[in-house]
């Protein structure tokens, strides 16, 4: 194995132990267990929530703005492409949506034009002081600097070596992604989706890899998930309500990258390059730990310079607050409208309704609109099923609504505002396979419980 000095290793250690202490590791709150970063999120969120509304309404007048000016000047692939020609050279549809987010902000603010865009329940739920939009803002600061602590200094080298011989064979999935995996489990989803788009524009991802792990490893966090069981009232079942999410979702990791789109996408990275270009072997005089080790000491070593740790930290913030913030918010507001005001989604659950009788689930025509709902936003069919009787239909539509995982008001509009490739049909396909492949196994163990 190469030889490094004291300070590469420190430089991979140090940084790597301080990522791992802000991603990962879960610490007690008055709210519950939370990691570090979403904590801190918080505590800001906390203190300016009178004004993040208007803040986040300046950042979407901003990328609207932006994608406007931008829009008309043609970037050709032989010139330098800077980092604010990325941030707003969008095409036109995605210029559209930065104008309706930008539009949807100020009329919710000022509360102008159709109430359905402002009312509390749709526009007003993202952009209000505590809202979807505001935490946004802050987990967005905090994830997007300290980001880097994750990504450049070897611990994603040095646990996608280790993890290779479990990841590949059962996910399909090289061994860096188990951090992404992680990360969403224990943290939250978005920080999950942030990083893979991340890895994915840096070329460690294939577009198959990374439309797998941002659709199926981005799990909300364990938090949220403790307010969803608590709103439906079943706060003393959190136990068994988590391990059958947790056994859902393994059983669906494992089939989902095996079925259409997600088994359709291509194997070649961002940059066309094939997948095979980017060898996962042990390279003979190594063992998978002191070959994970040299990798990560040798990315470590690569990335000395604090300016550029602090530079990328300030792109990933403006990237996420540019480029996603307005994609929530034109989609979440839109999904929400539907959700609130038409029987879109009471339509689309009907067939749900003989599949519930069969699987034996007590009063399956109010639970069959829930299955669908939960596509608008997560919390929703907690908040619409809270009034349902039975206790058990209560907890499979608790614990749906988590496993689904593509909510339009969150992950799913975060997937389309990144780099990952997917589009609103391949989410939509997505939700409704996970709904019909995780029903079974959630209905089964209510089965036992009730």
């Amino acid at each position: 194995m190469k030889k490094f000095s004291t300070s590469t290793w420190l430089l991979f250690l140090i940084p790597s132990l301080l990522g791992i202490l802000l991603f990962l590791v879960p610490i007690p709150t008055e709210d519950g267990w939370m990691v570090t970063i979403a904590v801190l999120a918080n505590l800001m969120a906390g203190a300016i929530e009178s004004i993040v509304p208007w803040i986040m309404m300046g950042i979407l007048i901003v990328a609207a703005l932006g994608s406007l000016f931008f829009i008309t000047k043609k970037v050709n692939e032989t010139d330098y492409v800077s980092f604010i020609d990325k941030l707003f050279n969008v095409n036109l549809f995605w210029t559209i949506v930065r104008i309706l987010g930008a539009v949807f902000a100020v009329m919710v603010l000022f509360q102008v034009g159709p109430e359905p865009i402002w009312n509390e329940n749709t526009g007003g739920l993202l952009l209000s002081g505590d809202g979807l939009l505001s935490f946004l803002f802050t987990i967005f600061l905090f994830a997007g600097l300290f980001l880097p602590l994750l990504m450049n200094f070897g611990l994603l080298e040095f646990f996608g070596t280790i993890m290779v011989k479990i990841m590949r064979p059962l996910f399909r999935l090289p061994g860096r992604s188990s951090i992404d995996a992680l990360a969403s489990w224990v943290g939250d989803g978005t920080i999950g989706v942030l990083l893979t788009s991340k890895q994915y524009e840096a070329n460690r991802y294939t577009q198959r890899e990374a439309a797998i792990i941002g659709t199926t490893f981005s799990v909300v966090s364990i938090t949220f998930a403790i307010v969803v069981i608590q709103e439906i009232g079943l706060g003393t079942y959190f136990l068994p309500y988590y391990a059958t999410v947790i056994l859902a979702g393994i059983i669906l990791a494992l089939i989902m990258p095996r079925l259409y789109p997600l088994t359709n996408k291509p194997t070649t990275f961002m940059d066309g390059s094939p997948q095979d270009s980017q060898s996962e072997d042990v390279p003979q005089g190594y063992n998978v730990t002191s070959h994970g080790i040299e990798n990560a000491l040798t990315k470590a070593e690569e990335n000395r310079s604090v300016k550029k740790f602090f530079e990328d930290g300030f792109k990933n913030v403006l990237d996420m607050w540019i480029g996603v913030a307005p994609v929530v918010m034109a989609f979440g507001t839109i999904a929400l409208i539907l959700a609130e005001y038409t029987p879109v989604f009471s339509i689309l659950g009907t067939p749900f309704e003989p599949y519930l009788r069969l699987l034996g689930v007590p009063e399956a025509a109010e639970a069959a609109q829930l299955m669908v709902v939960g596509f608008a936003d997560m919390f929703l069919p907690a908040i619409l099923g809270a009034d349902i009787e039975s206790e058990m239909t209560r907890f499979v539509v608790a614990t749906m609504s988590v496993t689904q995982l593509i909510y339009m008001s969150e992950v799913g509009g975060l997937l389309l505002g990144s780099k990952i490739p997917v589009n609103i049909l391949d989410l939509i396909i997505i939700f409704l396979l996970r709904t019909i492949i995780a029903l079974p196994i959630v209905v089964g163990v209510a089965h036992l419980l009730f």
